[in-house]
């Protein structure tokens, strides 16, 4: 049976460490956000230096502001403080800059600095994946995939997922397979779901590369392959998926 729901993402915050009890989603934007950081002053022992940094945000310039709440957000170079990294990402978010408005829809999502709400945090993930931000894309998708801050609307999702998809985002591949695979959004159409799952797939998802292998087994959305289906369960079963191997093992 293949896997037919949508991811559920485990927000990694900005930095990584923190694992959010909200929508499940395997993203990390660790590195998207880091590449925000353009020439933030550092201490002699490489340290970033928040003095200036802050000086910068206070006179409004919105990628201070970004990188503030960052530092904030994850506690470097200044204390950890939820509420300032709201605070900052608020003042740049109001300006534009889609990275804070991101890191505020996931403050909002979780409840860090502010009340926890859904429908403030579709709002900044909306208007974020509006300049592009893939991820905001993906969460956004999943957010109407979900009904979580919106109205239940799979045809958003799917349009929500496929920018991201379009972009190169694995996760939001795999969803978009999940909804052809359903017809959820999208007419069903098993070789369109191969189509994404493949994609996917061959960046690394796990789920992804379970469904591809399901699809060339029972030949749905492609010629039946079993040694193609041999060949993305193993993918699967060596990272000790317990149903890959059973179905390895049903192949033999």
């Amino acid at each position: 049976m293949k896997r037919l729901f949508a991811m559920t993402l485990l927000l990694a915050a900005f930095a990584g460490g923190n694992a959010m009890d909200v929508l499940d989603v395997e993203h990390n934007p660790t590195d998207d956000a880091a590449s925000g950081m353009i020439g933030v002053a550092s201490t002699p022992d490489g340290d970033p230096d928040i003095d200036e940094l802050m000086a910068k945000a206070q006179q409004g310039d919105a990628e201070a502001q970004f990188n503030l709440g960052f530092f904030y957000y994850n506690g470097i170079g200044v204390s950890k403080d939820y509420s300032q990294a709201v605070h900052w990402w608020r003042k740049s978010a109001e300006q534009g800059s889609a990275g804070a408005q991101f890191g505020l829809g996931l403050c909002f999502n979780n409840g860090q600095g502010v009340s926890k709400d859904y429908v403030q945090a579709a709002y900044w993930y909306g208007k974020a994946a509006e300049q592009g931000y893939t991820y905001a894309q993906c969460i956004l998708g999943l957010c109407y995939y979900n009904g979580q801050g919106v109205a239940q609307d799979y045809s958003q999702a799917a349009y929500w997922y496929r920018k991201a998809a379009e972009q190169g985002d694995a996760e939001a591949q795999y969803n978009l397979g999940v909804c052809y695979d359903n017809g959820q959004g999208v007419a069903q159409d098993y070789s369109r779901a191969v189509y994404w799952y493949r994609k996917a797939a061959e960046q690394g998802d796990v789920n992804a590369q379970y469904n591809l292998g399901i699809s060339y087994t029972n030949g749905q959305g492609v010629q039946q392959d079993y040694s193609q289906a041999v060949y993305w369960y193993r993918k699967v079963a060596e990272q000790g998926d317990v149903t890959a191997i059973a179905a390895l093992a049903e192949l033999f």
